[in-house]
């Protein structure tokens, strides 16, 4: 007795091949209700086999062909994006769906913008690499730019909700990862770059309803998980940056196939007149059995459900093709080293020496904003701000500053709290606060306290100054991934700064009771 070879089939498999299986049937489907007449007949009498519409025109020589379409011949890369989207996008823009409202609204804006990713990546597939500074390219990147538009405005239009700030800060703040697709080398980074901006909001997502609705915890981990999984795409596919075809069509004529419809392919013919009235005097007929074949074999098979694998045989490597037709005529599909060895070679491709484009100006540089809205202070876009910029606080305001660059800010009276976000070489001068200060992303950082502050929290700061006065010697300050932190103290008025260096460095042991153990390196002289 023959041994049978049964196949086995992963779940990431299995989903791969229930999706490229859908794709088929759709443009069967497509390719059905193109082709196949309406039935046609009087008084129940059999229909035509002729179709009663005109038949299109023979091709005019030296008119143009259609175009065939540019979903055909879908690179690798670009159906395992698609597997992205359908995944965990699509999770994602589910979750947000049932919560509703502005935070649906925000996550269509989301899916916008991986779509748009999508066709950038395979219009590089079929286009030479422009120049990056080239309005042609700009103009390809338009549709990411006004996905990030839209989903920032979503958040400013809906600042007065509080109960939702932290889920639309959370998206805003990080949706600036699809510019990963401009970046030249390394392009992973740009999700080790947004996702902490994406957990500095979204962490208190979590805090916040823990217990209360595990549906918002489920809603900010999906939204985790769209940068865990492309992080994995990114690395695995493009670790050196999106390649260009060095083969392929100018850019225009490219992105004009996406855009313009083909002008040769023949007006379809029009419908068939109505079907005849129902006759109730007559039985009805059996239905005809189905042929075998066709749309109905198709249809049968995926009703299979994950038994539609079960007949699947294994195929080695040498009885493979490739599914491109350009590639068909050579060597059989390469194993799974090989085709790791040229992916890798792919991605290295030498590039056209270009400007390197800046991420950062993917965003839309807004105005300067400051204004008090309930008992928030919001002031964002200040840029090089030659004048202290002043607020008068009262014990009930919170103050929130993002994006924040070579500014000072002064706040006098008893504040709350305060939140800095992503405000490099911003300078603070308080009086007291009645919490603390929580800052984020925030190089060469300066702040001074006149009065009394218990907690200073600082992530991702590189530089920091900080001036405590002799009331606010009793001050705790939590950093993490910081680095050139000072402490300047004065414990009376009458003497100069101590400054007091804070530590960087840690020593983790194994004890002898097999415990590990850490303590702080102190650096003498």
């Amino acid at each position: 007795m023959d041994d049978k070879i049964v196949p086995t089939v992963s779940r990431a498999e299995l989903t791969s091949i229930i999706t490229r299986l859908e794709a088929a049937t759709s443009r069967l489907e497509d390719i059905a209700s193109s082709t196949i007449a309406e039935p046609q007949g009087v008084n129940g009498a059999a229909p035509s086999p002729a179709p009663t519409g005109p038949l299109p025109p023979p091709p005019v020589a030296g008119a143009p062909a259609a175009s065939k379409s540019v979903q055909e011949d879908i690179p690798e890369f670009v159906e395992d994006f698609d597997l992205f989207i359908q995944g965990p996008v699509k999770k994602f823009v589910a979750l947000s769906d049932a919560i509703g409202g502005p935070i649906s609204e925000q996550a269509a804006g989301v899916l916008r913008a991986f779509m748009g990713q999508r066709k950038f990546l395979l219009i590089t597939a079929k286009a030479k690499k422009p120049a990056m500074d080239s309005p042609m390219f700009m103009e390809l990147l338009k549709p990411l730019q006004e996905a990030i538009s839209d989903v920032n405005e979503v958040r400013d239009k809906n600042r007065s909700k509080k109960e939702i700030w932290h889920h639309l800060s959370a998206v805003s703040e990080s949706i600036s990862v699809i510019a990963w697709v401009t970046l030249e080398s390394k392009p992973a980074k740009m999700i080790e770059d947004c996702l902490p901006s994406a957990e500095y909001w979204g962490n208190r997502v979590l805090k916040e309803f823990k217990e209360s609705d595990p549906k918002q915890v489920e809603w900010i981990q999906a939204y985790y998980q769209i940068f865990k999984i492309l992080k994995e795409y990114i690395v695995e596919t493009f670790p050196h940056g999106v390649p260009w075809n060095p083969k392929g069509q100018p850019l225009e004529e490219v992105v004009k196939g996406f855009e313009q419809p083909s002008k040769g392919a023949p007006p379809p013919p029009p419908p068939g007149p109505p079907p005849p009235p129902a006759r109730f005097d007559e039985p009805a007929k059996p239905a005809p059995a189905p042929e075998v074949g066709g749309l109905d074999a198709v249809f049968s098979e995926l009703n299979k459900g994950e038994a539609v694998t079960k007949g699947l045989r294994k195929v080695n490597p040498d009885q493979m093709t490739h599914k491109n037709p350009s590639l068909r005529a050579g060597a059989s599909v390469p194993t799974r080293s090989d085709s790791s060895a040229s992916l890798t070679s792919r991605a290295k491709s030498p590039a056209a020496p270009s400007k390197k484009p800046k991420p950062e100006g993917m965003r839309t540089k807004k105005p300067p904003v400051k204004r008090l809205e309930g008992n928030k202070w919001i002031i964002e876009n200040y840029d090089n701000e030659p004048n202290p910029i002043e607020i008068h606080a009262e014990i009930s305001h919170s103050i929130l500053v993002s994006r924040c660059t070579k500014t000072t800010i002064m706040v006098k009276g008893k504040a709350n709290a305060i939140s800095i976000d992503n405000c490099p070489r911003l300078s603070l001068i308080i009086e007291s606060l009645v919490s603390s200060i929580d800052v984020i992303k925030a190089s060469n950082f300066g702040l001074q306290v006149t009065g009394t502050l218990p907690t200073i929290m600082m992530d991702q700061v590189d530089g920091a100054q900080i001036y405590l006065g002799k009331e606010s010697m009793k001050t705790e300050v939590f950093s993490s991934k910081c680095s050139s932190i000072n402490l300047l103290l004065l414990e009376d008025d009458d003497e100069d700064y101590k400054e007091v260096a804070l530590p960087e460095q840690i020593r983790s042991y194994i004890g002898d009771d097999g415990k590990v153990a850490s303590e702080i390196v102190e650096h003498a002289g």
